[in-house]
């Protein structure tokens, strides 16, 4: 029994099946939380169906059979069949399913009046309102005054997609410019796809720069990278703290954050400079090979050992153990993470990361990186679903960030057109972009800015807060969704499936309201369907009978597989894998990656203030849940880490208040003495801070760490640069 395992038993029926108390001394296994959720004593009394689903805890959307009793959910158990979860579930999937019964759920479609305040008013007022506004700025202004900002479910992303291009914008984004919008944009431009894993289970070698699996959970990673370490893989860690992922790894490289392009450049200019590079693979697939190598041996070991804090010896190591283990091994890159993204050089880290993957010929190898093939729906029947036209305009922020992907935008770049006025209408599904994106003070001004704004969630936040309209959509668990479709080696369809009876009888599931907005908009013929008629009809589409992908979950699909081949193709313009980008060069960047300084660095007695995950916590989305929130306070997790060293030198120990400051904000935290982190940073978690009055658990609770850092956009990329922040730290009473 692992020594984090849980210390108290049961599911909570009356509670949605949540656990009260839990051991969390860092990462606590999975096995940990099954065994809690394992007793079936309550199902005897009872009338027991079983339902299988999509978690909606975080974006991996881990597939679970849920156990509901007389009605009332009663137990999760993870689906084996599903990619992401393998048949476990974390403490934030058997958490969140409280949110159906939540005390602070919103019940009713809400409209702030002249005061500031919000009032009930039905749906037919909702929808009248909302669509006279729409057509008004269409009339007025076209569609590219209109945007929403979401984050993307299976039925959120479809219907709002089709609701903004039905009304002819292109204005549509994800939240990825707060997580991983660098990471993939500059995954893309060099090897023509968003993301690769790492086949760590079968790896010699593998190297997390700012990237946590312990964090961030996704259960089958957690799997593979134990699996991985247990069989003999050098497992690296680079991070400015020592994050729960170490208990994986046998090393950990700390790094002054900010910096790991440095680290990246001089390792790749170590493996250029040697020749240990794999010739064959970059005569056969690479492009600009030359303007690249002449880039990279400008960057030393010795030049980046003094801006990562890295001697030259290990980082000369590390490159030529990468080589050694070569092409068994992969840089995996960092997401939201206090390094790897949310810098000024953030984007063009994703590029090199990717490239060095390339110069050991790493992709399509087995304990490689791998690149996950799609897979989607196919065509369907245009009477009954429609093609919506596209848009005729562009999507605002695409001139001025050239490099973000554009399925997934700036939505920052939303922002700052919306606080300018070239915005006049927003919508914000399921993501809170004033609450966790970069100071909320900038992103509230926005949207209240806004002639029309209007939030669909689940409960208030600091966006639904600054909106003049918040909807009420149902939780997860009450409603039939979209497919999500599952690619890689073994792709796969997932249902959401309706696992319990709507709560509140004026909530209502997301299609349903994108269908009312949009025939109150006056493009309601793209809607005329049911979410369960567009199910049956994706799922028929890939050969998947509903009733069946109802009963099990997840069903595989072997027919979609891709075909084996010797040949590796790349979806770049050229078809080849770019180690040099003329788009980049248009950019206002060069054409090979390139040393780009952090737009702030510590000045004399400051820290950079970094922050990142905990695995109990989805960021803002988790932090009113009163479960995982009791967690936090057994554990006083809510404390800003730092360093031994800095503390004493401010005269601080274990427990302390301290007082974090900056031009942008000052607030007072209990410190957490560690040497898990660098000397020259602070680390706060993101999930708290939160100021939603309505958030009766979450309000008022720890330090948001958006709120010490400035408006400001990666140039080129269009992400959030919410690690550019630099505070003086100093003992309360001091």
């Amino acid at each position: 029994m692992s020594e984090n395992a849980l210390t108290r038993r049961g599911f909570l029926a009356t509670s949605a099946g949540v656990l009260s108390a839990a051991a969390l001394s860092g990462y606590v296994g999975f096995e940990a939380w099954e065994r809690a959720y394992a007793d079936d004593a309550d199902e005897k009394n009872g009338t027991v169906s079983v339902v299988h689903s999509l978690c909606n805890g975080c974006s991996n959307k881990c597939g679970f059979a849920g156990y509901v009793v007389d009605g009332r959910l009663h137990k999760m158990i993870g689906d084996e069949a599903h990619p992401t979860g393998k048949g476990k579930l974390c403490a934030r999937g058997y958490a969140y399913a409280n949110i159906a019964y939540d005390k602070d759920r919103l019940t009713d479609p809400l409209k702030k009046n002249e005061r500031g305040e919000f009032e009930a008013i039905t749906w037919e007022e909702a929808f009248e309102e909302i669509g006279a506004q729409v057509k008004d700025i269409l009339a007025d202004k076209g569609p590219s005054a209109l945007a929403i900002v979401e984050d993307p479910r299976p039925s959120g992303d479809y219907y709002s997609r089709r609701f903004m291009n039905a009304l002819g914008s292109a204005n549509i984004y994800t939240h990825a410019a707060a997580c991983n919008l660098s990471c993939r944009s500059g995954a893309f431009l060099a090897i023509g796809a968003n993301e690769w894993s790492s086949d760590i289970a079968h790896s010699k070698m593998t190297m997390f720069i700012g990237r946590s699996y312990a964090d961030g959970i996704r259960p089958a990673q957690i799997t593979a990278m134990q699996n991985g370490f247990d069989a003999g893989a050098h497992i690296v860690i680079v991070d400015p703290r020592y994050s729960n992922s170490q208990r994986f790894a046998d090393e950990w490289v700390p790094i002054k954050p900010g910096t790991d392009l440095a680290l990246v450049l001089a390792m790749s200019n170590v493996i250029v400079s040697e020749e240990r590079y794999d010739t064959a693979f970059i005569e056969a697939y690479g492009e600009g090979f030359e303007e690249y190598a002449a880039t990279v041996r400008e960057y030393t070991p010795e030049w980046a050992a003094s801006k990562t804090g890295i001697d030259a010896v290990t980082i000369r190591r590390l490159a030529l153990e990468m080589a050694d283990a070569a092409p068994a091994c992969s840089i995996v890159a960092g997401w939201r993470g206090p390094s790897g993204c949310q810098y000024k050089n953030s984007g063009e880290l994703g590029r090199a990361v990717a490239l060095f993957n390339a110069l050991l010929g790493t992709y399509g190898a087995k304990g490689g990186s791998k690149i996950s093939a799609k897979f989607a729906a196919g065509k369907l029947d245009a009477g009954k679903f429609p093609s919506v036209p596209k848009p005729e305009v562009k999507q605002v922020g695409a001139d001025e960030y050239p490099l973000a992907r554009t399925n997934m935008g700036s939505a920052l770049a939303a922002a700052k057109a919306a606080h300018e006025g070239k915005l006049s209408g927003m919508f914000f599904y399921n993501c809170n972009m004033v609450g966790g994106y970069a100071n909320p003070a900038y992103l509230s001004e926005a949207v209240e800015s806004l002639p029309l704004s209007v939030c669909i969630d689940v409960q208030m936040s600091e966006t639904a807060m600054a909106c003049q309209y918040v909807l009420p959509d149902t939780s997860y668990l009450e409603r039939d969704e979209v497919p999500a479709f599952n690619g890689g080696s073994t792709p796969s369809v997932s249902l959401r499936s309706k696992v319990i009876e709507v709560v509140h009888p004026n909530t209502k599931p997301c299609d349903e309201i994108f269908t009312g907005l949009a025939k109150a908009c006056g493009v309601g013929q793209y809607f005329e369907f049911t979410v369960q008629e567009l199910a049956q009809a994706q799922l028929a589409s890939v050969g998947v009978d509903y009733e069946a992908a109802k009963r099990i979950g997840t069903v595989g699909v072997p027919q979609a597989a891709p075909k084996a081949s010797a040949v590796l193709t790349w979806g770049t313009p050229s078809g080849k894998v770019m180690f040099a980008n003329q788009k980049c060069v248009d950019a206002g960047l060069t054409a090979a990656p390139s040393w780009i300084e952090p737009e702030v660095m510590p000045y004399g007695n400051e820290l950079r203030l970094i922050e990142a995950k905990q695995p109990i916590h989805s960021h803002t989305m988790t932090a009113n849940n009163e479960f995982l929130m009791s967690l936090t306070h057994r554990y006083d997790l809510t404390r800003a880490w730092i360093s031994v060293k800095t503390a004493e030198s401010l005269g601080v120990s274990e427990g302390d208040e301290i007082e974090i400051s900056n031009t942008q904000h000052t607030g007072r935290i209990r410190a957490h003495v560690t040497n898990r982190i660098v000397d020259s940073a602070i680390y706060l978690p993101s999930a708290y801070g939160r100021n939603v009055k309505d958030q009766h658990t979450a309000d008022g609770v720890g330090l948001c760490p958006a709120d010490f850092v400035k408006f400001q956009i990666e140039p080129a990329y269009g992400s959030a640069m919410s690690h550019e922040a630099c505070v003086t730290v100093k003992k309360v009473g001091a």
